[in-house]
């Protein structure tokens, strides 16, 4: 009887392991959906590069808060199911800004998938991004990584985010206090990816390969 017991309760365990693994798994082919191509830029190298990141961060995050307060609007189950597109759009978004404020320091060219996946989240997952780039002294050094690498970092990232996104996700419930709270917390969330990128491009940058 206590065997039968705790094979159920062991059951139930790795029922809600699956459970948890699946949005983390979603998430992680999301991210490597859409950071396959690089965006482009049309942003020049300025004159106040720090000054001019900032507006681009500043308008960026507005933009995010925008995108998602919108997909935030059906409440209850309807919500639930916009999670995931949220997420996505408010990425593209911020991988724009990080290629324009890459622009602004004279570095879109250089600009790389694993430069855009510390950039977007290292403030969300430091521990994930750590081997594919490290700050030595003054400068920052990007480590080459093969496809392997990438899916593996996506894969942590995606537990993170997904566990972040269970955790809120009873907040699109509610009507106005889903709107609000996910809005504001994609302005937070883009500001944070705008902060990290301006330190990071203003550093000077080279490649394990260089």
């Amino acid at each position: 009887m206590v065997g039968a017991v705790q094979q159920g309760v062991e059951a139930d365990e790795g029922e809600m392991a699956v459970t948890k693994a699946r949005p983390a798994g979603r998430i992680a082919e999301a991210i490597l959906g859409f950071l396959s191509e690089i965006p482009k830029t049309a942003e020049p190298l300025s004159l106040s590069p720090k000054d001019r990141a900032r507006q681009i961060a500043s308008a960026a995050a507005r933009k995010a808060c925008t995108i998602s307060g919108a997909l935030a609007l059906p409440p209850g189950p309807a919500g639930l199911v916009t999670i995931l597109p949220d997420l996505v759009g408010v990425w593209r978004v911020q991988a724009q800004m990080v290629a324009d404020i890459a622009g602004a320091f004279g570095k879109s060219a250089a600009l790389s998938r694993e430069q855009m996946i510390y950039c977007l989240f290292r403030h969300t997952a430091a521990q994930a991004v750590r081997d594919l780039v490290v700050r030595v002294g003054e400068r920052y050094l990007v480590r080459r990584a093969g496809l392997r690498v990438v899916q593996e970092v996506a894969a942590k990232v995606g537990v993170k985010v997904s566990q972040r996104a269970i955790a809120t996700s009873v907040s699109r419930w509610l009507p106005v206090v889903g709107i609000v709270g996910v809005a504001g917390y994609a302005y937070y969330d883009t500001a944070q990816v705008g902060a990290t990128a301006i330190a990071f491009f203003e550093k000077p940058v080279v490649s394990d390969g260089a």
